[in-house]
C-alpha cells in the first residue's frame, strides 16, 4: 500500500507500473486519488482554520471575561463554529474513506528483473516419462486415501488418510521445520484462520456461532485479520532493527473455496478445499530484501531435491504478479502422469507494501521505516504427496517412501 506522498512525487512511475501490469482499467484510479488529495488537502485547511479560529476567539473571550468587558458578540461569532468543524470533521472521514479505497487498489511497483512473460529460471532432476497410474486411484488401492467417507462427513474437497500415507503426510511437515529450524527460522504454532467465503459454501456455519470471530467483508477469520497469522503477530508493531531479519516458519491448516476442475482431477488431493503447507515468513531491512528472496526460494528447492523430485522454477511475468507482490516465482514439481509439471510452491517479494498496511515498523540508529515483507511455501503436502504417489509407483503397484523421509516413518521404506 502506498502512501498519499508517495503518489504525489511518483505519479508517472505509478501509471508506467499499472501500465506494465496490463491493469489499464486503474490509471483512471491515479488521477482520481489525486483530484480527491486535492480537495481533501483544501477541506482539512478549513477544517485546520476553523479550530484556529475557535481557539482564538476563545482565547479572546476569557481575556474579555477576565477584564470584565461585554464578550457577547464574540460568543456569536464562535458560536456556529463547532458545527461547521464537525461537518468538515465528516467529510473529511468520507474523503479517507475513498483515498483509502484507492490506494488499495494501486498495485505494489514491480521488481526490475520481472519481464512481461513467464520465464523459467531453474530446472533439476531427470522427469520420468513414463505412463503411471493417478494418485486417487492407486491410493485408493492401497487403502491409505478415502474421499468417499469424507464427502459424506464433510462435503467433496475434504480427505481421510490413512496409513502409511498419513504418515507420510506428517513425516513431510516435520523434515521440512527441521530443515527450516537448521537454517535458522523460528517454528511457530500460528491460530486457525478461516475464510468466510469458504465457510458459506463447505462448513456448517453454526460452529462458528458459538466461537469468537471477525467477519470482515467476504472472509471470516477467527484472530480477526486478513493476514496470514504469521506475519500478522507484527501488526502495528515497531521491532528493533538489530532484531533484523525475522524469519519465521510455521505449519497450518488452510482451506480454499476451489476444488478440482471437472475432469481425472476432480477426484483426489491435487486440489481440494483443505490443504496442509509449512509456510517461510521473513521481515528484514529493504537492503537485505533480495538476497533473503533467494534464500527463501532456494530452501524450498532444497526440501525438493532431498526428496529427489524434479522441479523447475517459473518467474512470472508482470501481467501474473499478483497486486501486492513486486516479484513472484512458482515451483513446479515433475508429475509423470500429466507428463507435465505442476504447482506446488509460491515464493513471493511484498516489499514494504504490506509493512505499510499492517503498520509494522523497525527502529535503528534513530530512524523508523517500512521493513520489506516476502513469503514462500516451504512444503505444501497435498501437492508432495500426488507427486510422491505419481513419481514413485513400483511395477509391484507399491509407492517408494523418499530416502530422507524413512526415519520420520518409523522406518516404513514402501506404501503398500
Amino acid at each position: 500500500m502506498f502512501t498519499l506522498k508517495f503518489v504525489r512525487e511518483n505519479v508517472d512511475l505509478i501509471k508506467k507500473n499499472i501500465e506494465k501490469r496490463g491493469q489499464l482499467n486503474k490509471l483512471d484510479l491515479v488521477d482520481e486519488l489525486l483530484k480527491l488529495d486535492e480537495d481533501y488537502l483544501k477541506l482539512l485547511k478549513e477544517n485546520q482554520d476553523l479550530r484556529a479560529l475557535r481557539n482564538k476567539l476563545t482565547i479572546e473571550i476569557n481575556k474579555l471575561r477576565k477584564e470584565g468587558k461585554d464578550f457577547k458578540l464574540k460568543i456569536k461569532d464562535v458560536k456556529d463554529i463547532p458545527q461547521k468543524i464537525s461537518k468538515t470533521d465528516e467529510e473529511l472521514d468520507s474523503f479517507r474513506i475513498r483515498i483509502d479505497s484507492i490506494l488499495y487498489q494501486l498495485p505494489n511497483l514491480l521488481d526490475k528483473s520481472v519481464g512481461t512473460k513467464n520465464k523459467i529460471v531453474e530446472k533439476w532432476g531427470e522427469p520420468k516419462k513414463k505412463k503411471t497410474v493417478n494418485h486417487y486411484e492407486l491410493a485408493e488401492k492401497l487403502s491409505v486415501l478415502d474421499c468417499e467417507t469424507s464427502a459424506k462427513v464433510t462435503g467433496n474437497g475434504f480427505y481421510y488418510l490413512k496409513g502409511s500415507l498419513a504418515r507420510l503426510n506428517m513425516a513431510l511437515i516435520q523434515f521440512a521445520i527441521e530443515v527450516l529450524t537448521k537454517k535458522g527460522f523460528i517454528y511457530v504454532e500460528p491460530p486457525l484462520m478461516l475464510r468466510k467465503k469458504v465457510c458459506d459454501s463447505v462448513i456448517d456455519m453454526d460452529f462458528f456461532k458459538e466461537h469468537v470471530y471477525k467477519i470482515e467483508g467476504e472472509d471470516l477469520y477467527l484472530i480477526g485479520t486478513s493476514e496470514h497469522p504469521l506475519i500478522a503477530m507484527y501488526m502495528n508493531e515497531i521491532i528493533r532493527e538489530k532484531d533484523l531479519p525475522l524469519k519465521l516458519c510455521g505449519y497450518s491448516m488452510c482451506f480454499r473455496k476451489e476444488i478440482g476442475a471437472h475432469g481425472i482431477d476432480e477426484k483426489g488431493i491435487f486440489r481440494t478445499h483443505q490443504f496442509n503447507k509449512v509456510e517461510q515468513i521473513v521481515i528484514c531491512n529493504p537492503s537485505e530484501s533480495d538476497k533473503l528472496y533467494e534464500e527463501i526460494l532456494k530452501n524450498s528447492t532444497f526440501l525438493l531435491k532431498k526428496l529427489k523430485l524434479p522441479y523447475r522454477v517459473v518467474q512470472f511475468g508482470a501481467k501474473e504478479v499478483g497486486d501486492w507482490k513486486s516479484k513472484y516465482a512458482d515451483i513446479e514439481v515433475w508429475s509423470s502422469r500429466k507428463n507435465d509439471y505442476i504447482e506446488t510452491m509460491s515464493c513471493s517479494n511484498l516489499t514494504d507494501f504490506q509493512s505499510r498496511k499492517l503498520g509494522i515498523k523497525v527502529e535503528g540508529h534513530g530512524e523508523v521505516y517500512y521493513p520489506h515483507t516476502l513469503n514462500n511455501t516451504g512444503i505444501a503436502t497435498s501437492r508432495i504427496l500426488v507427486a510422491i504417489l505419481e513419481n514413485n509407483q513400483t511395477t509391484k503397484g507399491t509407492v517408494k517412501v523418499p530416502s530422507v523421509l524413512v526415519p520420520y516413518m518409523g522406518g516404513v521404506k514402501e506404501i503398500k
